[in-house]
């Protein structure tokens, strides 16, 4: 090793010998055998920062005892050509639930647990980018979080409610059932089917646009949306319980169908005509997102589905 002897009686164990070049004389992966001396991280970042004119270097606080060798290597360079660089340290950033580190991050993309950097399910900033997160949201995150000393962490809940702020102006929504559970208006005619006005923004947004929603006897709702035996307060689909269909009707359940294992596959309802969503009279507690089939329905052709 090649060290610079500055201050053997500093208290800071980096000012007194810091090994500035490590000599080895083994074969490299790119340089192969004609370089044997290479650089120390110390040595090489101050000096490489004023080379490239970076006037502000940011790092964690595990590289503020750095500082001093730092300041001293920029300070004893014989050259002048760029302002002088300036470390500045703050508290790394850590979300809860959330593995932050590289050496592990690294670790399951080289077992294979994930599919690389950009995996949704890593942190990183390709992973955020797949998931779906804006830049906006994620500098929105940063702007709440600020910028500290002090090593702590953050929620989780905090970087997922600012995605959803953001895509709340941005992304226009529709109706999808996960785990459709059928629901058979009784009273609805066979063949029949209604368009209903949805739009694309709820009451807070001040954006415009909707869609069409067919309406038909035949449709589905999540299946955890009904309970035949509900505990207190469930405001959803249950027995003699009635709900509203968002932007269409309010239906009351009148019976089930089983099957023989005793599961409820379809559920048969009634619907009240005169309370359509926009002009009711009447209040339910519970509203349901619903969706229908569209292998059995014939769509209209002058208008946007």
């Amino acid at each position: 090793t090649l060290r610079a002897r500055i201050d053997m009686t500093s208290p800071n164990v980096w000012m007194r010998d810091p090994i500035l070049y490590r000599i080895r004389h083994t074969e490299h992966h790119q340089t192969g055998t004609r370089w044997s001396i290479y650089p120390m991280y110390d040595f090489a970042h101050c000096l490489s920062d004023y080379i490239e004119g970076v006037t502000h270097s940011i790092c964690t606080l595990e590289f503020e005892v750095h500082r001093p060798l730092y300041d001293w290597l920029v300070e004893n360079v014989p050259v002048a050509w760029n302002p002088r660089p300036r470390q500045h340290e703050f508290a790394r950033r850590n979300l809860n639930y959330t593995v932050t580190s590289k050496r592990k991050l690294l670790r399951l993309v080289n077992e294979g647990y994930v599919d690389g950097w950009d995996d949704p399910r890593m942190p990183t900033i390709a992973g955020l980018r797949r998931r779906g997160y804006t830049p906006e949201s994620i500098q929105a995150f940063c702007d709440r979080i600020g910028i500290t000393r002090s090593t702590g962490e953050d929620d989780i809940a905090l970087l997922e409610y600012s995605i959803r702020d953001d895509l709340n102006h941005k992304a226009p929504r529709v109706m999808a059932v996960l785990d459709p559970l059928k629901v058979i208006i009784t009273n609805f005619p066979e063949g029949k089917v209604e368009h209903h006005d949805a739009s694309y923004w709820p009451h807070d947004v001040p954006n415009e646009g909707s869609r069409p929603v067919p309406f038909t006897r035949e449709l589905y709702i999540e299946r955890e949306d009904f309970m035949e035996n509900p505990p207190k307060k469930f405001h959803r689909l249950s027995p003699g319980a009635e709900v509203r269909l968002r932007y269409a009707y309010l239906i009351r359940c009148t019976g089930v169908v089983k099957d023989a294992s005793g599961q409820v596959v379809e559920v048969h309802c009634t619907y009240d005509p005169e309370t359509l969503s926009g002009g009711e009279t009447r209040k339910a507690k519970g509203t349901l997102h619903w969706a229908v089939s569209y292998t059995h329905l014939t769509l209209p052709t002058n208008r946007e589905v």
